[in-house]
């Protein structure tokens, strides 16, 4: 493969997680040495088809049991979470340069490194679970997270607004807290892998700022309206939930009229 579409391709739609974090590496590494081709030669596949490995067993978010981080079976199930979302994300990214065609070379650029990220969290915190005696796959985890991209899937400005600037932003708000959580039982390991989680992800939404603004200018449209628009229009459950880490999203870039407007 010498194509990031090629590359995108078998990472969407093949299920082995270990061929997955291997390409994804494989492209990023290309793509440092300036091998690796940013422009497409073949249309999109649909994205009803992309596949996901058969374990774990998908629940909706309701039917997830709860974790408490005071046992070592909770502090496992929440590791197994947080791999499932760190798992899928390695899917949003590349799924975002693989669908949405004739952007600046960039965009293909900045979304690969995101892409390169996600399975670098992934590696670290199956390598953490393994350490428990527990693998990606042998806990229930939250189903609903892919659907933020197939209800986008044609509409480049509701993905960026519903992903990186919404379900990603939301790890801003609430990873400070596990992190001091994690650090007030001594748990230096966990720590060590969640800040480098955190400052990751402000990387990746700030990326999701910038990449939603640029797209608005193309199209005339001013980026807070437009925002709040998406959101209203498909955002399932009204608008995301607070409290909202203000420090952080305006580092990743969040203006304050943005913030204002989801905490009212």
């Amino acid at each position: 493969m010498s194509s990031i579409f090629e590359f995108a391709e078998a990472c969407l739609y093949r299920n082995d997680i270990d061929e997955k974090l291997t390409l994804t590496h494989r492209a990023m590494q290309l793509l440092r040495e300036d091998r690796l081709q940013l422009a497409a030669s073949a249309p999109a596949l649909p994205i009803d088809d992309v596949s996901f490995p058969a374990r774990p067993l998908l629940l909706p978010p309701r039917a997830m049991p709860n974790r408490k981080l005071t046992t070592p079976e909770g502090v496992a199930a929440f590791f197994h979470a947080i791999g499932h979302v760190e798992f899928v994300a390695i899917y949003l990214a590349w799924d975002l340069l693989y669908r949405f065609r004739d952007l600046p070379e960039q965009f293909y650029r900045d979304w690969l490194r995101v892409a390169d990220e996600e399975a670098q969290h992934f590696a670290l915190i199956r390598e953490h679970l393994r350490a428990m005696s527990v693998d990606y796959g042998d806990l229930p985890a939250h189903g609903g997270l892919w659907e933020h991209a197939t209800d986008t899937a044609g509409h480049l400005l509701a993905r960026l607004a519903l992903v990186p600037r919404c379900m990603e932003a939301r790890g801003l708000d609430v990873t400070p807290a596990l992190i001091e959580k994690f650090r007030r039982a001594g748990d230096s390991q966990s720590v060590a892998i969640l800040t480098r989680i955190l400052t990751d992800e402000v990387g990746h939404v700030e990326l999701g700022s910038y990449w939603f603004k640029f797209v608005c200018r193309e199209q005339g449209l001013e980026p807070e309206d437009e925002y709040r628009r998406l959101l209203d229009q498909f955002y399932k459950g009204g608008r995301p939930k607070g409290p909202f880490n203000r420090e952080l999203r305006i580092q990743a870039g969040f203006s304050a009229a943005e913030l204002d407007w989801l905490e009212r």
